[in-house]
């Protein structure tokens, strides 16, 4: 990871004891990408591999982010690359609220250090709990904010390979939320 900030939450967030996903964990994952990403990308939680490497999006839906990314267009090298929850849950079960809670304030900071001009939200779990919003089928593509964009989880397309056109399609949507001239959102908004 670039940018101390950024170093000191992810070791933060590796001793993290806020929720019971710390009794379980091999590893938390912080997220990875550049301090100055434009791009964030936000899932729900890290699977078994993640939570083997440490890395988030290494596993089966990483290979599906990662061929989708390339055919959008974009470099995972430049994205920051995140989810909601920082530790797996057990079962690959969805993060409860009180999980979610529990993670939020690191997550918030992330936001905060990065400053991305586009934030991608990979699935019904991050769209509920960064937009309040569900329903990722009828949201998907759309953009809120002139910030967050909703998308499919990588493993929804992994399970419906149909999906994938569609899920291609809105992240080649990142591409054009910076076509502004790459300014900084707050200059974007009154451009």
């Amino acid at each position: 990871m670039c940018g101390s900030d950024l170093r000191e939450l992810a070791c933060e967030i590796m001793r993290c004891e806020r929720c019971r996903l710390s009794q379980t964990r091999r590893n938390a994952v912080p997220g990875e990408g550049p301090a100055d990403a434009s791009i964030m990308m936000i899932g729900e939680a890290p699977g078994a591999a993640e939570d083997l490497a440490g890395r988030p999006f290494v596993g089966r839906a990483g290979a599906i982010l990662n061929r989708a990314l390339g055919l959008a267009g974009l470099n995972r090298g430049e994205i920051f690359i995140t989810n909601i929850v920082k530790c797996r849950p057990p079962g690959n079960r969805q993060p409860s609220r009180e999980e979610i809670r529990a993670c939020m304030p690191y997550l918030r900071k992330q936001i905060e250090i990065i400053g991305p001009s586009a934030v991608c939200l990979l699935g019904n779990v991050p769209a509920k709990a960064v937009l309040g919003m569900q329903g990722v089928t009828s949201l998907r593509g759309r953009i809120f904010d002139d910030l967050y964009l909703i998308t499919f989880h990588p493993a929804a397309v992994l399970r419906n390979k149909d999906r994938m056109e569609l899920f291609v399609s809105d992240l080649a949507k990142l591409r054009e939320m910076l076509s502004v001239d790459h300014l900084p959102r707050d200059v974007k908004r009154n451009a």
